[in-house]
């Protein structure tokens, strides 16, 4: 497709949204809306998830990469097509460009989760493994680019790959006409700047707010400057959003359209990811929750009713057995002692007694008895251990504590 530019709108218009809805059908899902009490009570107003997740190949990124592939030359297309990601992407464009008959050709960092990896190839993609982190694997691809003639698609930078996004607005807005707020993450900001210019030409009024990982926050500095600003080395668990410098036609967009652009912690991305597993039964990536992460570190900020948008799901089995051990210690979820005991048979099983009494789940132990530290009758246990709650966290040391036990930590 081919995009109109206007004064007021340097990159794109809600027609072209409205095209790349047309040329979408069939292809992406319309993905569900589904309530959310827990966050519902906690926000005092309805809060509704926009679940991408549920997407075909598991985010938004299939949206963009049809409509920037459908938009080719015959020329173009014979060519072949090139992208670099660590992920969602990387399965967006394969996937488009199978269904398009387009050869396509990924580059993926050496490190990338293995079932991404898998996932790609089985989309019909060729994939390259290169480089430590993805700026490496970008200019990878952009060197393939050059030398074989293939067309490089990036994964925000264009006005295409964003009117593709954008159509994530105007479902929002089917959905749920009566919606007060957006909430979503920003990465390089094609997803941002793509609903916020369809939901802002039909409905100003919706609050758009833009939620970014606290140690891959490319935009506050940039807005604050008035053009993008690269940040020197982003980390954060949240590959789905960590980019370390705004896209220049989706900067012009965020910076005119977006309300407002928040970040959240690491603690804060897990604990969303955990709910979203306990309450919504949903699987999310940590990008993906990080609409929740930001209504859960401030729940009163929202005026409702308020949509968040689960922008992906695939996430590495292994990754989420950490973040949720994480997801839970942040909840206050496990609780980690080192108490003192006298050193004679039975008391370690009498502490062991102590904790079934007050229904905490012991999940790692270590009980040490010979140490300069300790007096000649003592014993040390270090405990790791499962609990309901920060109440339950406090009451399960206040009973050791009544039960005479030296508690340390």
């Amino acid at each position: 497709m081919s995009f109109r530019a206007t004064a007021h709108h340097p990159a794109l218009i809600l027609d072209d949204v409205r095209g790349a809805q047309k040329m979408l059908s069939g292809v992406a899902r319309v993905t569900a809306l589904e309530g959310s009490r827990h966050l519902t009570e906690l926000v005092g107003a309805p809060v509704h998830l926009k679940c991408e997740n549920l997407q075909r190949t598991g985010s938004f990124k299939l949206r963009g990469a049809y409509v920037r592939i459908s938009g080719l030359t015959p020329v173009e297309r014979a060519a072949g097509v090139v992208a670099a990601s660590a992920g969602n992407h990387a399965q967006g464009v394969a996937l488009a460009s199978s269904l398009l008959g387009v050869r396509s050709t990924v580059f993926m960092p050496v490190g990338a989760p293995l079932p991404k990896v898998a996932a790609t190839r089985e989309y019909g993609a060729e994939v390259r493994l290169h480089g430590q982190v993805v700026d490496e694997t970008l200019a990878a691809a952009e060197r393939y680019a050059e030398e074989t003639g293939a067309v490089f698609i990036h994964p925000f930078d264009h006005p295409d790959i964003i009117a593709g996004q954008g159509t994530v607005g105007l479902e929002i807005l089917e959905q749920c006409p009566e919606v007060r707020t957006i909430v979503l993450g920003i990465g390089g900001g094609g997803f941002a700047a793509g609903v916020a210019v369809a939901v802002k030409a039909l409905r100003p009024d919706v609050r758009i707010v833009g939620v970014q990982a606290e140690g891959a926050a490319c935009y506050p500095p940039s807005l604050a400057a008035g053009h993008p600003v690269s940040l020197d080395s982003p980390a954060t668990m949240a590959d789905g959003i960590k980019v370390g410098r705004p896209g220049d036609v989706p900067y012009r967009l965020v910076e005119e359209l977006v309300d407002e652009v928040r970040t959240v912690t690491e603690d804060e991305l897990s604990s969303a990811l955990l709910l979203c597993l306990e309450r919504a039964k949903l699987v999310v990536e940590p990008a993906g929750a990080s609409p929740v992460a930001a209504l859960l570190s401030d729940p009163k900020a929202f005026r409702g009713p308020v949509v968040a948008v689960l922008s992906g799901g695939n996430v590495d089995p292994l990754l989420m057995q950490r973040i949720l051990r994480h997801g839970m210690s942040a909840a206050g979820r496990y609780l980690s002692l080192r108490l003192r005991l006298t050193d004679r048979p039975g008391a370690l099983a009498a502490l062991l007694a102590a904790l079934t009494v007050a229904d905490a789940n012991v999940l790692d132990i270590s009980h040490v008895r010979t140490d300069p530290r300790l007096g000649l009758t003592e014993a040390e246990v270090d405990l790791h251990l499962e609990t309901k709650g920060p109440q339950h966290c406090a009451e399960v040391e206040a009973a050791l504590r009544a039960a005479g036990y030296r508690v340390m930590s």
